[in-house]
């Protein structure tokens, strides 16, 4: 018993001796050096300038969740792709892994905060052959701990740049998923497109090939020449080559929507449709909704945070470094007696370090790391500008947009009207074969830029949908451009 109150007596005496220690330490907690955190300020214009009257502002009934945004263009196959990309496209989950990367830096810097604890074990068996001994054996059990507190906030904020570069990561991964879904909308309506414009080739073949048939009898009968057979089956070889190079397009943008939805280009196949895809209207909102709604605007800030906490980390080093260490253990020479308390032995340590010369090497280092963090508050403020330049970018191509598909409306109904006058004149004999084929190529120009502007139109919202950050819910009327199937020869029998 005397043995035991010896051991504890020494134990509580270094105990008291460490107790200024630990008091200073509990006080140097209380510091956490380095800059305040301040989100950068940036200009935001009251409305959009390009947002007219076709565009109204966003309200809480307006929101779609981001991540079905393209369900505003009601169509079933595009969505059933759509969550394929979320769950199979590598950009995705390369993404994902980076998020779980930091997820896992965050729990290391975590990790500082509390004391390292080891344990051990050894055992020796020794002999003096010269002095005729017997053999000797120790065995010895110890446990030791060491403790950096963290006096100046440096783990405080490692552990603070660690989080806000998870943030940033979270951030990145919505901005990545966004844009390969915006993509695989993208390659989807001009898919689409192709295929109107496909049916809108077979559809004047067909007609072509009618009004092939109408010249060879007039020829047959004398009352056209040769020159205009050979004119018409050259205008409709023409027209069916063009028919077959829109194959090219449209199995580039099938096996590009393999890839976005993981999966090799020769597994899947998009079956043709001609369907037109809603065009939604898009509220645009007001600017500064768009800093909290646009995955890399957040992203960008949060690696703001993240430098500014890595000032903090390099003004830590500037100060003195404390370590607290404690070791415990048995030490016996037989094994009947190794619990006995005089093999006990503990020990007690505190040291300080402070580097008093370096030739100005952490000064340097936390210069580097404001000048860090500035040039993150410059990317910060130039991906906010840049956000503003997409969304006026697009609200200003669709309201132009819309004013040249009206046009174009009116251009193909006056080039399906001049068809049917002139071909009737051509089949009355007061008008040339070349006056019927110019108007054929006129029309068929006509309704096929229709076409290219409705793709144009659908292409320019799914990117302002991307400038925005994510959809709403509302749609536009759509001209029914090269829709209809073209008349061109429709009077030709």
């Amino acid at each position: 018993m005397r043995v035991g109150r010896g051991v504890s007596s020494r134990a509580c005496a270094a105990l008291r001796a460490l107790a200024p220690v630990a008091g200073a330490v509990a006080l140097g907690a209380c510091i956490v050096v380095g800059p305040t955190y301040q989100p950068p300020a940036v200009a935001t214009p009251a409305e959009y300038r390009e947002a007219g009257a076709l565009w109204k502002t966003a309200k809480p009934s307006d929101v779609v969740k981001r991540a079905s945004w393209w369900e505003l263009y009601e169509d079933p196959q595009l969505s059933a792709l759509a969550s394929r990309v979320q769950s199979a496209n590598q950009d995705v989950r390369q993404a994902e892994a980076r998020v779980r990367q930091a997820q896992a830096i965050v729990r290391q810097a975590q990790a500082q905060r509390y004391p390292f604890v080891g344990g051990g074990g050894a055992a020796n068996r020794s002999r003096v052959v010269n002095e005729g001994s017997g053999t000797s054996t120790t065995l010895e059990l110890a446990l030791d701990a060491s403790w950096e507190p963290d006096l100046w906030g440096r783990v405080r904020r490692t552990i603070e740049a660690g989080e806000a570069q998870l943030q940033a990561q979270a951030a990145d991964l919505e901005s990545i998923r966004l844009a390969a879904i915006a993509t695989l909308v993208q390659n989807y309506l001009a898919l689409r497109v192709t295929d109107i414009q496909a049916r809108l080739l077979d559809d004047t073949v067909s007609a072509f090939e009618r009004f092939l048939q109408l010249t060879r009898n007039r020829y047959n009968a004398g009352v056209a020449a040769k020159a205009d057979v050979i004119q018409a089956e050259a205008q409709l070889r023409s027209n069916q080559a063009q028919r077959v190079d829109l194959g090219v397009q449209r199995a580039q943008l099938e096996h590009s929507i393999a890839v976005l939805v993981g999966e090799p280009p020769a597994a899947l196949t998009v079956p043709s449709a001609t369907m037109i895809a809603v065009l939604p209207a898009i509220p645009a909102g007001i600017p500064s909704e768009l800093l909290q709604r646009r995955p890399d605007i957040a992203r960008a800030e949060r690696n703001v945070a993240a430098a500014n906490a890595r000032i903090g980390v390099a003004q830590a080093a500037l100060y003195p470094s404390l370590n607290l260490s404690a070791a415990t253990g048995l030490r016996s020479a037989t094994l009947a007696n190794r619990l006995g308390a005089p093999n006990l032995f503990w020990a007690l340590g505190a040291a300080a370090s402070q580097v008093l010369f370096d030739a100005g090497e952490r000064e340097a280092i936390t210069d580097e790391a404001r000048a860090a963090h500035e040039v993150e508050v410059a990317f910060y403020r130039r991906t906010v500008l840049a956000a503003f330049q997409e969304v006026e970018d697009q609200l200003a191509t669709l309201r132009i947009l819309e004013e040249e598909a009206k046009l174009q409306a009116d251009a193909v109904t006056a080039a399906r009207e001049s068809v049917r006058l002139v071909e009737n004149q051509y089949k009355a004999g007061t008008a040339s074969f070349l006056a019927v084929i110019t108007v054929q190529a006129i029309a068929l120009s006509d309704q096929r830029t229709a076409v290219q502007i409705l793709g144009r139109r659908l292409l320019a919202s799914v990117q302002l949908v991307r400038a925005l950050g994510g959809g709403w819910d509302g749609q536009l009327p759509v001209p029914q451009l090269g829709a209809q199937s073209p008349q061109l020869g429709a009077q030709s029998r």
